[in-house]
Order: C-alpha cells, then sequence, then structure tokens
C-alpha cells in the first residue's frame, strides 16, 4: 500500500509558475513509477506527465511541453512537477498517481495502469 499527498497548489497568474510535490508514504516509493493527472468539472482525467521508478524515463502530454518538468527525489519520496508559463487551460484539480511496486516499472499515459492516487490540489490560472 501507498498513500500519496500532493500539495502545492493554489492561485497563480497566466504566465507565472507552480511547483507541485507528491509525497509517498508505505512501501518503498523508488520501486514506483508516478504520474500526474488532471481533470476540470465534466471532463474526464487528463494525463499530464510520468515519470520511471529511477527518473530515467519521462513522458510528457504534448499540451505541456516544453513548459511543464516531471522529476523525483527518492530520498524524499516526492516527486514533483514543476510548471511554467502556466495558461488558463491548465486550471485543473492535479493528482499523482503510483504504479508498480515490483521490478522496473515504466511510466504510462493512462490512467488504469495507476493503482494508487492522491486525494488532489486545485490548481488555477486568471487571465
Amino acid at each position: 500500500q501507498v498513500q500519496l499527498v500532493e500539495s502545492g497548489g493554489g492561485l497563480v497568474q497566466a504566465g507565472g509558475s507552480l511547483r507541485l510535490s507528491c509525497t509517498a508514504s508505505g512501501r518503498t516509493f523508488s520501486r514506483y513509477a508516478v504520474g500526474w493527472f488532471r481533470q476540470t468539472p465534466g471532463k474526464e482525467r487528463e494525463f499530464v506527465a510520468a515519470i520511471s521508478w529511477s527518473g530515467a524515463y519521462t513522458l510528457h502530454a504534448d499540451s505541456v511541453k516544453g513548459r511543464f518538468t516531471i522529476s523525483r527525489d527518492n530520498a524524499k519520496n516526492t516527486v514533483y512537477l514543476q510548471m511554467n508559463s502556466l495558461e488558463p487551460g491548465d486550471t485543473a484539480v492535479y493528482y499523482c498517481a503510483a504504479r508498480g511496486g515490483s521490478g522496473n516499472p515504466g511510466p504510462r499515459a493512462t490512467s488504469v495502469d495507476y493503482d494508487y492516487w492522491g486525494q488532489g490540489t486545485q490548481v488555477t490560472v486568471s487571465s
């Protein structure tokens, strides 16, 4: 079992930056790949970025490439999502999720591949 807690959300003006954190407790976090997803009311959960258990491999959605960067610090049991050049369209609840627990889990872009989810953190970008 892995418990995930997101933090770092808030209100920011367009063009600004935020850094989200996903901190894990429970089993060895370094054996899990982690993804970030976002969701707005009435829409399906959307993939944002994902990182492998080691941090060697990452995926970013086309909509955030060049603006968002996912990274991790396994010593701190934390995965980060650095978000720059934020746009009003980035407004959503952001969730982190974990998959794996054994082997060498890689990043995946589909939510069904993830076993554990956090409660989410709200990001609001004003124009």
